[in-house]
C-alpha cells in the first residue's frame, strides 16, 4: 500500500490486546508526532507513557480523581473507571502545556498539539499498530492533572491507547466530501 493509501485507510480500532508497541516503535510514533506544525518552535506538547503495571495505577488514580469529583461513586462505577487504562497494553496521556507568546495564541498550541496526537496515530497506522483517541470526563478532571503533577498551564488533548487490533473493525461510514466543503472559485 503506497502512503496515500494507507493515510485514506486510517481508522480507530477500540479492541486492542498485547503487545505493547516497543521501544523502537514508540520513538517512531514521537519522531512523527514532533514533526507537527509549531508556531515559534514552542513544542508544547507533552506525553506520559503507561504500560505494565502502570497502567493499574493509572487506573487508580482516575478513581481517586473521580472521588474527588463525586465522593459518591459507587464502587461499581469507580472498578469500570479504574478498569479503562487496561482496555489496551498501553495509554499515552498526551497534554499541551500553554505558554503565553506574543504571535502564538492558546488556540494555535491546542491545535499543534491535536496535531502532534494525529501524527502518532498515523505512525502507528503505518507500523501496524492499532490506536484509539479518546478523551472523556477523565481529560478535565482538574484533580487528575493534580495527580499527574501537570504543569499549571497543562491541558489533556487525550489519551491514545495502543496495541494490536482485534476482530473486525466497523465498517467506515460513508459520507460525500460535499458535505463538509464548500469550493470557491
Amino acid at each position: 500500500m503506497n502512503n496515500l493509501e494507507l493515510l485514506l485507510s486510517r481508522k480507530s480500532h477500540n479492541k486492542l490486546e498485547a503487545p505493547a508497541p516497543s521501544d523502537e516503535q514508540l520513538d517512531i510514533l514521537f519522531k512523527a508526532a514532533l514533526r507537527a506544525p509549531d508556531h515559534a518552535l514552542l513544542r508544547p506538547w507533552r506525553y506520559r507513557v503507561y504500560q505494565g503495571d502502570a497502567l493499574l495505577e493509572l487506573g487508580d488514580l482516575f478513581a481517586q480523581a473521580m472521588l474527588n469529583e463525586s465522593p459518591d461513586t459507587s464502587a461499581d462505577k469507580l472498578d469500570k473507571i479504574k478498569q479503562k487504562p487496561l482496555r489496551a497494553p498501553m495509554v499515552i496521556v498526551a497534554s499541551v502545556v500553554i505558554q503565553e507568546h506574543p504571535k502564538v495564541p492558546e488556540i494555535e498550541q491546542i491545535l499543534s498539539s491535536g496535531a502532534s496526537v494525529q501524527n502518532i496515530l498515523m505512525a502507528a497506522h503505518f507500523q501496524n499498530i492499532g490506536a484509539m483517541w479518546r478523551t472523556g470526563g477523565m481529560a478535565f478532571n482538574s484533580y487528575l492533572h493534580q495527580l499527574l503533577a501537570m504543569e499549571k498551564t497543562e491541558q489533556i488533548t487525550g489519551f491514545i491507547y495502543l496495541g494490536q487490533e482485534v476482530g473486525e473493525k466497523r465498517p467506515a461510514k460513508p459520507f460525500e466530501i460535499e458535505e463538509f466543503v464548500t469550493r470557491f472559485k
